[in-house]
């Protein structure tokens, strides 16, 4: 009996739900815009790149230390 009840009552609140006419008709305000055809091309430079091994900078980010050593058990 509490199901049916239950079921009597949500479908109720439902049909009450959508009995509500709460619709209002929104106006949308368009813009027209102009499409701008003319593209302005820049100059693009082209950056060297010099083929040199940095052999400071590699020496200094694969440093070891005494610890990193594997130890002979």
């Amino acid at each position: 009996m509490k199901t049916i009840l239950t079921l009597i009552f949500v479908l109720f609140i439902g049909v009450a739900a959508q009995a509500q006419n709460n619709t209002q008709e929104v106006k949308v305000v368009t813009i027209e815009k102009t499409i701008v055809k003319e593209t302005t091309v820049k100059k693009t430079e082209v950056a060297r790149l010099y083929k040199r091994t940095n052999a400071k900078v590699k020496k200094a980010l694969t440093f070891t230390t005494k610890r990193n050593k594997a130890k002979l058990a």
